[in-house]
């Protein structure tokens, strides 16, 4: 049992930074026998993210929406098992959970990755705002199914959040946008649910030796821009009218590398609940700088989270 104490926000000097990879990071490192669930494990960062867990030696299982597409793209890849998850219908999160559980297997690594952005106003299940559901309260009920696994694993969460956390707190007095809806608002407060999340997880779990973790990976070219189009992408001064990079965005490789450093890094061990940026903890930030806003990382308003989400989702493995 380990018993649960705040982790100061402050950087550790881990040595890796902004253009380390994931491979990098886990080089001389060995997951073999290790047991990982990859939500969105197929696209994007999750896919970097489940190719170096392998290549490492960890079994991986990934959660998919698109489970045919997701075979498609891990075809060849080794020890990896794709399951059927829509994140945003917790029937379908209910659903993959049983099988979870009826397999058996202590879960060491517990990555929520999967995640949408900038959505056009949409509504899923009993009229939430999709982001939100998909992005928090979706993992929020499948990590809390599945606590008994992570519990028996002593296993890591890892949240995977966004800068994007800055565009918004919590709407304590309209979490669902009935009215005003704002994509990057919806997208912010979605993002500052994903850090909040590990907060109060870390707490609740630390006894159990399950420790949490959120990330920033970094901006980077992905699928998750697929609700964006170029004009507005041009707009915000990512690209140029021909689609081509005016950022120095990083590679899914160097994306993913922060995921994977939370999740396995002997660095963070005894250690918990923080926001993570480039390969190491962030840094407490008030502006534009980088770093996690204070109202994310904030114990109350994580409690508070955690009690709005259990009543939501009527899943609560601490109740």
């Amino acid at each position: 049992m380990t018993t649960w104490t705040r982790t100061p926000q402050e950087p550790l000097g881990s040595g890796f930074g902004a253009t380390t990879t994931a491979v990098e990071v886990l080089d001389g490192v060995d997951l073999t026998g290790r047991y990982a669930v990859v939500t969105g494990g197929y696209s994007g960062i999750g896919l970097e993210t489940t190719r170096a867990l392998v290549a490492a030696g960890a079994d991986v299982l990934v959660p998919a929406r698109r489970p045919d597409r997701a075979r498609e793209e891990l075809e060849g890849l080794e020890r990896t098992d794709v399951g059927t998850l829509d994140l945003g219908d917790l029937v379908s999160v209910a659903a993959f959970a049983d099988g979870v559980l009826a397999a058996g297997r202590p879960v060491d690594l517990m990555i929520d990755n999967a995640g949408i952005m900038a959505t056009p106003e949409t509504r899923v299940g009993p009229g939430w705002e999709a982001q939100l559901a998909t992005n928090h309260l979706g993992h929020f009920a499948l990590v809390n199914r599945l606590w008994p696994l992570l519990a028996d694993g002593g296993g890591r969460v890892v949240s995977v959040s966004s800068a994007g956390h800055r565009r918004s707190p919590i709407r304590w007095d309209d979490p669902m946008f009935t009215t005003g809806y704002d994509k990057w608002e919806a997208y912010g407060q979605a993002k500052t649910a994903n850090v909040l999340f590990a907060v109060r997880l870390d707490e609740l779990g630390a006894d159990a030796g399950v420790r949490a973790f959120s990330l920033h990976p970094g901006g980077i070219l992905t699928p998750l821009q697929r609700h964006l189009p170029l004009e507005e992408q041009v707009a915000l001064g990512w690209v140029d009218d021909q689609g081509r990079p005016l950022v120095n965005f990083k590679t899914p490789e160097q994306g993913a590398a922060t995921t994977v450093w939370a999740a396995t890094s002997r660095q963070l061990d005894g250690l918990g609940g923080v926001y993570c940026v480039d390969c190491d903890v962030a840094e407490v930030s008030t502006d534009d700088a980088p770093g996690v806003r204070p109202y994310a990382i904030d114990p109350q308003q994580a409690a508070w989270l955690w009690e709005l989400s259990a009543d939501l989702t009527d899943v609560d493995a601490f109740a």
